[in-house]
């Protein structure tokens, strides 16, 4: 149970002055729903302000706060028109004060005729006028002064203003409770760090630099800590030992010889089922490093061992790949491999349920549906989760209650992934890495293109499509939107534009399709009925076409690199040479260069992981923190870089010689968990 020092911080934002149910969706859109979240929004950024008489003091581009009288209003009779203010400073100077939309009611409101104002905004010119738009603060000459020299920039939503947002988080900082400090001393007193209360209140105004370093590093001890609670339970618990004869193993009839790495993870695998304690590992495997065979060479132990095992796949599309792959693979051995999806009904489904329950089907691969209360298995031991960054810890955890006894678990991911970020996601697992490449596998040729050549890469693919072979062709958005610019391809408008060329040959998809309609389209390239599929990123992981050898990505530079690496692992699957060419706009960022000269150069991804998160740094636009790759809301991907192997050290220190949750530290390091909502790894806790 949570403790009830905490409560206040639980409570909802209605508990707070002025929100009503209109205020609550604003603040539901930005994932404020209780207190805590409120003090925990963190400005973006602080912007300080010059106090100035008039506006000669002034440069354009600058923050100002300015005494104003108001002279005039003046309306346009076009709605979407600006709304403007004319007003003057004390030497006589005409600053503009300038409205869109619903503003306008509140500047009638706030800036009557002859009145005096207190202004605070961003100083520009509009033709010859000196103009603020949407001034940030308007206060009454004689009242409240804008005093605030340094002023907290907050994340907004459609409704909300940077003052109420202010306003909220001051209401929210005078609840905070005290409580007990859950950072060892000597780490505290090391880095002058101040106390929590203190650091959240720090945090909201200037002098924020050690107080952020604080809170970040309190979320990944939180997160070191559940993520090792969680190890240490699945320790204590009893899985069922499988040890395999060899036999399915040695008929398996594969095309090519297994690298060394495929080779030592196997091992690896074979030796923690071989435990009572459930396996809980990591496979983390390059595009195309053969992560299906080490899988399937996991499961037919446990069928060796007279048991079964399953593959959870995110995707319909995904499980079905995975089944066809792996009924090939096993035919030679003589295990029986089922498909069983959400869409299965009838007599097939049946057939299949009774499969599991009498134990005629060894190996199941599925989606989700695999694990509703209405599938029962014969014994159930082991469990291979691919595309492991879909599923969260409590979804892991959902596993351990499936099977007589907690099930062996093998997660997997084609993302190869930073050392620091694999701690971060995955510290309860042990992790294997294939970081080699089967022999002969080719390299793939990949250009980068100036976005003017667009019409002479459309006949490339045009040319390319008539040898028989397929293409992608991937857009950085769905659609054109009131808030991008005019360069930034959308996946519909492209799709129209190519379906113009090549008919029916083009299909699209995107993750605002329904399911149903992105699995027809899918399906329609997969069997070579469409030459072209038009997509977003929705396609970065698990598609395999072997006959696509041509991948065109657009807008490459608003794409990290672990993601183009992803994107350009779609091609090269088959026997044909591959080529990915990379379309750039005409302006880079040295980041951008730098990031397409990689792609050019190496196809390592564990290399290009490494290099991204050193390229992107605190977090740039298409960076980890926005793609949801990290599950901290707090530390910055450079905090989680300096601070998180601290972190991890101070959660072992505290779980393997300071006590655990029972210790001194123990009770604060509790209400640490759950504070950051880590209050499942508190769950694992026999009586927790």
């Amino acid at each position: 149970m949570r403790p009830d020092i905490l409560n206040p911080l639980f409570a909802e934002t209605d508990t707070l002055e002025g929100v009503g149910p209109k205020l609550k969706k604003p603040l539901e859109k930005l994932g404020l729903t209780r207190l805590r979240d409120v003090a925990y929004h963190l400005p973006e950024r602080f912007v300080t302000r010059r106090a100035v008489e008039t506006l000669d003091e002034a440069g354009e581009g600058e923050q100002i706060v300015i005494a104003v009288t108001v002279t005039e209003h003046r309306a346009s009779g076009n709605r979407r028109a600006p709304y403007r203010v004319f007003a003057q400073d004390s030497a006589g100077n005409v600053l503009v004060l300038t409205f869109f939309g619903r503003a306008s009611y509140t500047a009638k409101k706030q800036l009557p005729m002859d009145a005096k104002r207190w202004v605070a905004g961003k100083l520009d010119r509009y033709g010859d006028m000196l103009q603020i738009v949407h001034p940030d603060h308007v206060l009454e000459e004689g009242g409240e002064t804008l005093g605030h020299l340094c002023e907290p920039v907050y994340r907004l939503s459609e409704g909300l203003t940077q003052p109420r947002v202010s306003g909220l988080v001051e209401q929210s900082l005078a609840k905070l409770p005290d409580l007990p400090e859950w950072i060892e001393a000597h780490q505290l007193g090391k880095e002058d760090w101040p106390a929590w209360s203190d650091a959240i209140k720090l945090s909201h105004t200037g002098e924020h630099g050690k107080a952020r370093d604080r809170l970040a590093y309190d979320e990944l001890l939180a997160n070191s800590l559940a993520l090792m609670l969680v190890r240490a339970d699945n320790r204590k618990r009893r899985g069922q030992p499988l040890v395999g004869d060899g036999n399915l193993r040695d008929r398996l009839d594969l095309p090519f010889e297994m690298t060394g790495a495929q080779k030592r993870s196997i091992a690896e695998i074979e030796g923690d089922l071989a435990q009572e304690a459930p396996m809980l590992r990591l496979l983390q495997g390059d595009v195309g490093a053969g992560k299906t065979v080490v899988a399937l060479a996991g499961m037919l132990i446990a069928v060796e061992a007279g048991t079964q095992a399953a593959l959870l796949a995110p995707t319909e599309i995904l499980a079905r790949q995975h089944y066809e792959t792996m009924r090939k693979l096993a035919e030679p051995t003589g295990a029986r491999v089922a498909l069983l999806t959400g869409r299965d009904k009838g007599k097939v489904r049946e057939a299949t349920l009774m499969g599991l329950l009498d134990g005629s089907i060894d190996i199941v691969v599925g989606t989700h549906a695999i694990f509703q209360d209405k599938v029962a298995y014969k014994n159930l031991t082991m469990v291979v989760i691919d595309e492991q960054h879909r599923f969260g810890v409590g979804q892991r955890l959902m596993l351990a209650n499936k099977g007589k006894s907690a099930p062996h678990v093998l997660a997997m991911t084609a993302t190869p992934i930073p050392r620091t970020l694999t701690l971060a996601q995955y510290g309860e697992l042990d992790v294997s890495k294939l970081d080699e490449l089967p022999p002969g596998r080719q390299a793939i040729e990949t250009r980068v293109v100036g976005q003017a050549r667009l019409d002479e890469v459309a006949a490339g693919v045009e040319r390319h499509i008539t040898t028989g072979q397929q293409a992608y062709w991937v857009c950085p958005m769905v659609r054109e939107s009131e808030f991008a610019t005019e360069d930034i391809a959308a996946a519909e408008a492209r799709y129209a534009h190519l379906a113009e060329r090549f008919g029916k040959d083009v299909v699209l998809v995107h993750g605002q399709l329904t399911s149903e309609l992105k699995d027809a389209a899918m399906e329609r390239f997969a069997s070579g009925d469409a030459k072209v599929l038009v997509a977003t990123t929705v396609i970065e992981v698990g598609v395999d076409v072997p006959n696509a050898t041509l991948m065109v990505i657009e807008q490459a530079e608003r794409f990290g690199l672990a993601q183009l690496h992803q994107l350009r692992g779609r091609v090269g699957r088959g026997a044909e040479k591959s080529v990915c060419l990379l379309l750039r706009g005409d302006t880079l960022s040295e980041t951008a260069r730098e990031r397409l000269a990689l792609m050019r150069e190496t196809q390592d991804g564990f290399r290009l992981a490494e290099e991204d998160l050193r390229l992107r740094g605190g977090g740039e636009l298409l960076g980890t923190r926005q793609s949801g790759d990290t599950p901290f809301s707090v530390a910055s991907l450079d905090q989680i870089t300096k601070l998180l192997p601290v972190a991890y050290a101070d959660a072992q220190m505290l779980m393997e010689h300071h006590g655990g949750l029972d210790g001194a530290r123990g009770e604060a390091a509790r209400m640490l968990l759950y504070l950051f909502d880590r209050d499942w790894g508190v769950r694992t806790l026999r009586g927790g």
